[in-house]
Order: structure tokens, then sequence, then C-alpha cells
């Protein structure tokens, strides 16, 4: 058989069984982090802005690792133009109430003076407040302030539950349906590990870097100029040997195990529950003040970094990897999308039209589980793409022996355009097709990508990283500022704002418990 011939089995007998939309998406969701910075281009030190409402509180607007890297959540919608049109009313929102800030445009930040220049995020007295700010004091301790304000947009996306009854009868399987689901799910996050390298080959936007981020480190990466390192074929430094990763596994020889949900549950707690040496070091309390949540591996789940992640909606302080162990998976987060510097919103509908034809190719293509030999593979390749992808001739590793990039990816763009064609069953406008058609253009001419117009781009203007992410940060800020003004959703988030400070407010109200105990509880649920 051969390697994608199960992938069409599936498709065509999906295709027979059920309408075709069944493979329209069940919800997607998008996250966007956005550093609020100076007219100058260096980061802001203000607080969240109170007009924004409470970044403990608010669903839709909060911050990530700092004060001033804003975070955008959308709600799941059946379809992403939804997503990105209540994304555009997000970022329109708040540009109304920055005032003289804008939103850097660009994954890897502006001028960075130092880890002192970074505040961290706040959210208030209760101990769930403090609980987020400790946990990100320990990232900085841990990794450095510097890495935690790299951003990115992430990509939440569910199947229909029609999708897998139909795909749990045509595989004559008898499970628990939520069983199925969850294996499914996992099926999905291999491959998108597997396959993942060419995310960043098509989507990656950040080539370039300003010196500021390195703070005087020694770096393999190219000089620019004056003030910006490169590599000359990069496609995203974000997720390469400087951006955010998790670099004490070799060390203490755990990783995320994703082979089964049990598997990926056993590792991620036998993480957060294992002590680690060199954190014993930082201390837990110095002078009164948390500098970390424990000395454990992971403090808790998030700190795991990885492209991919199994998500459940938590109920209340629900610890995540006992939703996933009583509710199974019910959506995948992807975390590998750059953001575009071309796009005010970050991203463009093509993108997030090829993700989900992309996903749901990842969730019909047989995924073998991983052996340590290919859990290496894929690791490098992600890195030989992140710094070299664009390279004329590059080779990945596979399974079988090495292949050409180009060639590789060809091969699945012939698997994905059929399956855009049972997508576009129920549009007369062809989007899927369209986007994805869109994309293997990128493959044929790597110039096209945008890692490489941005090189271009910078070396046209005579301008380095920094100068050209604050030339368009300003275009962006002038495209929302054009943009007429919808009094109802302007309306809408302004209630958001206050109705969020008053459940603060009522949080902090109600919180009695000290804090040392509260904590002890939270773990107390493993």
């Amino acid at each position: 058989m051969g390697l994608y011939s199960k992938f069409h089995q599936r498709l065509k007998a999906l295709n027979a069984a059920a309408p075709a939309g069944i493979f329209q998406c069940g919800g997607v969701g998008l996250e966007k982090e956005s550093l609020r910075v100076s007219a100058e281009g260096t980061l802001s030190q203000k607080p969240h802005p109170p007009e924004l409402g409470s970044a403990l509180a608010h669903s839709s607007i909060t911050t990530d690792y700092s004060e001033a890297l804003l975070e955008f959540i959308t709600p799941p919608f059946d379809d992403v133009q939804k997503s990105m049109d209540f994304l555009q009313d997000t970022q329109q929102f708040v540009y109304g109430e920055l005032k003289d800030e804008l939103l850097w445009s660009a994954s890897m930040p502006c001028v960075v003076a130092g880890e002192t220049s970074i505040p961290l995020a706040k959210y208030g007295d209760s101990n769930l407040g403090r609980m987020k700010t400790v946990y990100r004091r320990g990232l900085g301790h841990r990794y450095g302030r510097v890495m935690q304000v790299i951003a990115g947009v992430h990509y939440n996306y569910s199947f229909k539950d029609e999708f897998w009854s139909h795909y749990q009868q045509i595989e004559s399987d008898s499970t628990d349906l939520q069983d199925f689901v969850s294996a499914r799910y996992f099926d999905v996050l291999r491959n998108l590990q597997r396959y993942g390298w060419i995310i960043s080959y098509l989507f990656g936007a950040s080539p370039a870097i300003c010196k500021s981020f390195l703070n005087g480190q020694k770096t393999s990466l190219q000089e620019y100029n004056e003030n910006s390192f490169y590599e000359p074929y990069a496609t995203s430094l974000r997720l390469g040997e400087i951006g955010y990763r998790n670099s004490r596994e070799s060390e203490v020889g755990i990783t995320a195990n994703y082979n089964s949900l049990q598997e990926y549950i056993d590792a991620l707690r036998c993480a957060i529950e294992t002590p680690y040496p060199g954190y014993d070091d930082i201390g837990i309390v110095k002078d009164g003040v948390y500098q970390q949540l424990n000395a454990n591996i992971l403090q808790i789940e998030n700190e795991y970094y990885s492209s991919v992640r199994p998500k459940q909606v938590l109920q209340g302080l629900e610890k995540p990897v006992n939703a996933l162990r009583d509710r199974g998976v019910q959506y995948i987060e992807l975390r590998s999308v750059d953001i575009s510097p071309f796009d005010p919103l970050g991203v463009n509908e093509d993108q997030l039209r090829f993700i989900q034809v992309f996903i749901i190719f990842c969730c019909l293509q047989q995924s073998p589980v991983f052996d340590s030999a290919e859990r290496k593979m894929i690791d490098e390749n992600l890195l030989l793409t992140a710094h070299r992808g664009r390279e004329p001739g590059l080779m990945l590793d596979t399974v079988s022996g090495k292949k050409e990039l180009k060639q590789w990816s060809r091969e699945i763009f012939e698997q994905l355009m059929p399956l855009a064609d049972v997508l576009d069953q129920n549009h007369k406008d062809g989007r899927f097709r369209k986007a994805c058609e869109k994309q293997s253009e990128l493959i044929e001419d790597a110039d096209k990508t945008p890692s490489a117009m941005i090189l271009k781009l910078m070396k046209e203007n005579n301008e380095g990283f920094y100068h050209f992410s604050q030339r368009m940060s300003e275009k962006h800020r002038q495209y929302f500022n054009g943009l007429p003004v919808n009094k109802d959703r302007q309306a809408y988030f302004q209630r958001l704002a206050k109705e969020s400070l008053l459940k603060q407010q009522a949080i902090e109200k109600a919180d009695h418990q000290p804090f040392a105990e509260f904590l002890q509880a939270y773990f107390n649920q493993c």
C-alpha cells in the first residue's frame, strides 16, 4: 500500500457515506499575540490599559507573558471568515483605546532593552491572579524574559461531531466514541509534527531579528546591518534555535509523548510532579516574594512548548491534564504560525483555509506512533526549515531516507488538492482549492514566501528588521483607524471590558484562602 493510499481510501469512503458538509469545521478559533510598542518601536512600559478591561477575566482581550504582550482570542466559529471578522473588530477596538502606541507587526520583538525592560503581566490581587504572575516570573528565571515576548498566531480547530460518527463507522471501530475521537486527534497531532515543517516554510515570517533581542550573546546568525541579524534562507527564526524552546529536555529525559492520550497525560504529569535540581537555586519564595510556582521540571502543563497541543475546555480551576483525562480531546491548537507583517490582522483567509485542509489531511492520513529516531527527525526537519527552508535543494529526513523539501511538498499538495475539491462541493467559489493553489505557488517559487518578501523589501528600502517592522506597524494602525466604526461591536467590547473589571473585583472579594494553601489545593488535583 502506498504512503497516501489510506488517506484516499478514507476520503472516498467518507465522501460517499456522508454529506460533504461533515468536512466543514466544527469550530475554528484564533489567538493572536501582539506587542504594544511606543512610536519609537520600544516595548511599552505602560500597564495594560484599563479601557480594555481585566486581563484576568476578559474572554477576548488579555495579556500573555508581559503587560505589553496583548493576546486577542476569538470564540470558535464554523468558518474562518467569521473568526477573522471578530479578530478585526477586536483589534480595531483596541487601537481606538491605545492612543499613541502601536501593535507590533512581527512575531520577533522590537527594540528590547534587556531583561528588566520587560514588565511581567499582572492580574490583580486574587489567588488566581497572583498564580498567573508568579508562573510568568518563573518562566523568566528559567528561560529569560526576552524569549517570552516572541509573538505568534495560534489556530484552534475542532471537527464536527457527525464527522467523528461517520469516521468511526467507516473504520469499523466499536470503542467508546470519545476514546475514538481522542485517538484520532492524536493521529492529527503526530502528523502535524511530521509534516509541520511545511507550515514554517509557507507562513514563516521571521527571517531576521533585531540585534537587541540577543543582547550581545554569541550567535551563528549573520549580520544584516548595524541593527539586524538574519539568515539568507531562513523562514521562521521564531521556530529556530533562538526561539521559545524547553531547553532542558535532554538533561531531564522527559518529553511530551504524542503516541496516545494516556501517554501524553503521563509524560506531562511526570514533568509537573518531578523536582529538577537546577531550579532549586531559584527558590520558591525569596524575601516574601514567590519566584516560581514550584521547582519541578514544569511548573504547570502550559510551560511545555510544542508546535501543537491537544486541548479540552477547562472547568473552573481544573488542571489541563485532568480535563483531558476526564473528557478527552475537544480540539487541537496549532502554534507554529508566524504573524504576517503583510496582513493587518496578522493572518489572511487563504492561510487559514489552507491550514484547515492540511489538518483534515493529517487526520485521514495514516499516522503511526513515533519512535525515538522519528522524533529526532521531526525536530531536525523543523529546525532545518526554520533556518534554511528556502535553500535550493534542501534535503529533509524521512523514515525511508532523505527527500528534497520541494519534492516532499509537491507530494503533499497532490493529496491536498482532491481534499480541497471535496470541501468546495458546498462552495461555488472554489475557496479551498484556490487557497491551496496559492500556497503551492510558494513551493515552486521560494521568492514568493513571506520570509523572502520581507528580506526583499528590507533590501529595497535599505532598512533593517526594526525599521521594516515599524513601517508595517504604522501601516496597520492606519488600516484599523480607517475602518468604518461599527457602533454595535464597539459597544459590545466596551460592555465586555466593564463586565470583566467587575468580575475581577468579585473574584478578589470572594478570595479568602492564603496563597500557599490555594497553590497546594491546585496541585493536589493530580
